[in-house]
């Protein structure tokens, strides 16, 4: 069992998570159960399943959860282009945002590959 919070990737997960639900309280209230809770759920989905990898046993596991974050960095990725689109965020905010989360799944990628190596 791994403490999640040494992992520096699920620090910059959470930290992006902060700065995502402070970047959404600026969406459409209409979009509160739609688009907003998608973004909101994609993006606490990946600290929370670096968490939960990191209370199973080994590192085979914590791989596979840390694929899953992966998957919803790219479900998180495609929503912000879907809200940029929309012209519901900014573009600058669109491009920062969209940085962060390619910055993390290129780390879950290169830890995903660590862990598989160790086995």
């Amino acid at each position: 069992m791994k403490d999640f919070r040494q992992l520096s990737v699920w620090q910059k997960s959470h930290e992006l998570t902060l700065a995502i639900y402070e970047l959404t309280r600026s969406l459409p209230r209409e979009e509160m159960y739609g688009l907003t809770a998608q973004i909101r759920r994609a993006c606490s989905s990946i600290p929370a399943n670096l968490a939960e990898g990191c209370g199973k046993d080994g590192d085979a596991e914590l791989a596979r959860y840390c694929s899953i974050a992966r998957g919803s960095a790219s479900d998180l990725e495609y929503h912000l282009l879907l809200a940029r689109d929309l012209k519901m965020i900014k573009a600058d905010d669109y491009a920062q945002i969209s940085e962060r989360v390619i910055e993390l799944k290129r780390m879950l990628t290169g830890l995903i590959q660590k862990l598989n190596a160790d086995r």
